[in-house]
């Protein structure tokens, strides 16, 4: 029968790996009940219950359809409900009804990832040699595809509890939460000689295709700020009358301002908010996050910030957004701190192909390519991405009003 013989260790490693990503996207999602896992609070985010069951579909459609003899196809209804952008995989149910499917009950899509799960693990158990690496390659990005999803699992349950008036927390924390100084460092810029440098994915190791290939770039003498922007300098911004001054506004951002009446970050709560009335008094600005309403913490990084608040803040402090090569070539400046787990951070960079990019075989040429434009990038990665997940050179991206991340800034200038 050919079985994996040599490859067996490497079959066993990716095993355990496949095992404890899927066990973690269902850890994230036991805090909630049934009702939680079904919302969708807006278009651009996803029922809890859909991205478990999208993350199956994944595993069954690319990998177990194609790779395992046999396999029986859970329920074919499936395909239209959990198919996420695949045009060439056919129709599919629109995004923003995602949160209509009270149907399959959460029982049943727990039913669904069990069946796929136990199927994925006997492909890994008996695979040929001769097919090992086209599964492994499959596997290895499912899994990558399903840590995406576990940190949406979070921003999107985030933002429909947000709107819940009770704002109730995604979870009670465990420990008694740390609290940050009160006064940061006074920020610092570290200077960087520019010249010519080599970005994008180039070693060993996953990574996506929209990080290849590596190429070098021209980056002119530049600075950057040895932390991120933290919720102690946003505030003075908006004391400063940041969001009533259109000369520090893009255009489309000014809009966004004036049309979404933003005066704050997405989760910041003014002491007259009305949805504090059951908090008791407070002073002062709170944050809602994971842990539900707490006092803002003037050294934490500003969160949940869309790309116009951003520029339009580094546009007040007589700065700029780095670009993402600055921020790759700077990323292990001596110095420099808070580049990852933190906030994602903005770029001043479009989300371009690198020259010469070409996308992954076959059904995941569709999984970055095709959304590269009207999109900004975004590096290092927050609270919300898995453990391992990223690397200097991967490449997040969102529309320039999207909020609802856990996304910041760090600042740049020209020297």
């Amino acid at each position: 029968m050919n079985l994996i013989r040599p490859a067996l260790p490497a079959a066993d490693d990716l095993r355990d790996r496949f095992r404890t990503v899927r066990a973690h996207s269902l850890a994230l999602a036991a805090p909630l009940s049934a009702e939680d896992q079904c919302i969708q609070s807006m278009p651009d985010a996803s029922p809890t219950k859909w991205h478990l069951a999208h993350t199956t579909w994944f595993f069954e459609t690319v990998l177990l359809q194609l790779h395992a003899d046999g396999y029986r196809v859970f329920d074919p209804r499936f395909h239209y409900l959990f198919n996420s952008y695949y045009e060439a995989l056919g129709p599919r149910h629109p995004r923003p009804q995602r949160g209509l499917l009270t149907r399959p009950s959460l029982d049943e899509v727990h039913e669904y990832r069990r069946h796929v799960d136990e199927a994925v693990d006997a492909l890994l158990c008996s695979a040929r040699e001769n097919d090992w690496v086209a599964i492994e390659g499959i596997v290895t990005l499912g899994l990558h595809h399903e840590q995406q999803h576990q940190e949406l699992i979070v921003t999107d349950i985030l933002h429909a509890l947000s709107c819940n008036p009770l704002l109730p927390a995604y979870r009670a924390a465990t420990a008694p939460t740390l609290r940050l100084a009160s006064v940061a460092p006074a920020m610092r810029w570290l200077s960087q000689t520019g010249g010519v440098a080599e970005v994008g994915h180039g070693g060993a190791g996953f990574a996506f295709d929209n990080e290849t290939p590596r190429h070098a770039v021209l980056l002119q003498p530049y600075a950057i700020a040895d932390r991120l922007v933290n919720c102690s300098d946003f505030a003075q911004f908006i004391a400063d009358g940041g969001y009533q001054r259109p000369e520090l506004w893009l255009s489309d951002g000014w809009a966004a301002v004036q049309s979404q009446g933003w005066r704050c970050p997405a989760y910041w709560l003014a002491p007259d908010d009305p949805r504090l009335a059951h908090q008791g008094s407070t002073a002062g600005w709170q944050v809602f996050g994971l842990h539900g309403v707490r006092p803002l913490e003037a050294s934490a990084p500003v969160s949940q910030l869309s790309f116009y608040e951003a520029a339009a803040y580094a546009e007040w402090a007589c700065a700029r957004l780095p670009t993402e090569f600055e921020w790759e070539a700077a990323h292990d400046a001596p110095g420099i701190s808070q580049m990852s787990g933190h906030v994602w951070q903005w770029t001043r960079s479009s989300y371009d192909p690198y020259p010469g990019f070409r996308p992954l075989a076959g059904i995941a040429a569709e999984y970055n390519g095709k959304f590269m434009v009207g999109q900004l990038v975004l590096r290092g990665g927050s609270v919300a991405t898995p453990d391992g997940h990223t690397r200097p050179s991967y490449r997040n991206f969102f529309p320039p009003a999207a909020r609802w991340q856990f996304s910041g800034l760090r600042l740049a200038k020209d020297l």
